[in-house]
């Protein structure tokens, strides 16, 4: 039986808090199944997701000016609105008043990252599709991925009382104060080169692969718009071709946009694109990342599909 190569370590800024669950099975995954291949960054797998079918608002016009380096400012003004624009629709989504605990958030999503095959340069994936089931109180969970060779692979239970935990009843107890969702960001976040791109981070994972109650969602919003360094791209394209307006901070040479609809201000997707050559051997202007999603919604059993 072959040796299995020892994976690195991950840099502690690519496991930001909520992400680790699903991150430790799809590793666990990719060494089994492809030991030579080395995930560079995995962004696919957070573990947040704002709900979906938000109330229509008015698009805001958006001129961008792309900085080159980080900057250490307070965001933009039209960073700022967007984010406020957003924020309303994310309190008019429309939930489940009768969620129960032993139902399950279905996502279904599709992205592709980077990796990188022993030392050979990094290279942007394939898009593939995949499926997550997350209970709704945070007890199981199940991934099917089958271009990851992961068929309906289990996912470990989130310990209870985590401050991290992503699960519907824990977002629940989230502030909706923006000033006390911005403090909470504070002191979760976690592992990155500066506070404010951890906190950057963390916003991108409670918008992803799980439900955040609409209170709590828009409270994360205002409070994104405290992060300094954050600016407007008026045109982002997700991983599945769709066109949006998105938020959006460099660090480390990258580019990282949360993408919204223009109208509805539904979260879309994410791009991340090189603002500079890197030694990885990506270029300036190439994208580095892209996810998108295509469907969430609460069922009755795992592995049930809409």
């Amino acid at each position: 039986m072959n040796q299995l190569p020892q994976l690195p370590e991950l840099p502690e800024r690519d496991l930001p808090p909520g992400r680790h669950r699903l991150l430790k099975e799809h590793l666990m995954t990719e060494i089994r199944q492809e030991s030579s291949i080395v995930p560079v960054r995995r962004r696919f797998l957070r573990t947040a997701l704002i709900a979906g079918a938000v109330a229509a608002v008015t698009a805001v016009a958006v001129t961008l000016t792309v900085p080159s380096e980080p900057a250490e400012r307070a965001a933009t003004k039209e960073a700022v609105k967007l984010l406020e624009d957003i924020a309303l629709a994310a309190e008019h989504t429309q939930v489940p008043a009768d969620i129960r605990d032993d139902q399950f958030v279905y996502i279904k999503s599709k992205g592709g990252w980077t990796s990188q095959t022993n030392d050979g340069p990094a290279k942007l994936d394939p898009i593939y599709q995949r499926e997550v089931w997350l209970s709704i109180d945070g007890r199981e969970g199940m991934m099917h991925a089958p271009y990851q060779r992961s068929y309906n692979e289990p996912l470990e239970a989130q310990t209870p009382g985590i401050p991290s935990n992503t699960n519907y009843r824990h977002l629940q107890t989230l502030p909706t104060d923006p000033d006390k969702m911005f403090k909470w960001l504070n002191s979760v976040s976690e592992g990155s080169n500066s506070k404010d791109e951890a906190n950057f981070v963390l916003v991108g994972d409670l918008a992803r692969e799980s439900l955040m109650p609409p209170a709590q969602a828009a409270a994360l919003y205002r409070a994104a718009a405290k992060i300094s360094g954050v600016f407007v791209i008026d045109d982002a394209v997700d991983a599945a071709g769709r066109h949006g307006v998105a938020v959006a901070r460099i660090d480390d040479g990258e580019r990282t946009e949360l993408i919204f609809d223009k109208t509805t201000k539904e979260f879309l997707g994410e791009r991340e694109v090189a603002v500079e050559d890197r030694a990885n051997g990506f270029k300036k202007g190439e994208v580095t990342g892209r996810f998108a999603i295509l469907e969430r919604t609460v069922v009755d059993k795992k592995g049930e599909r809409p």
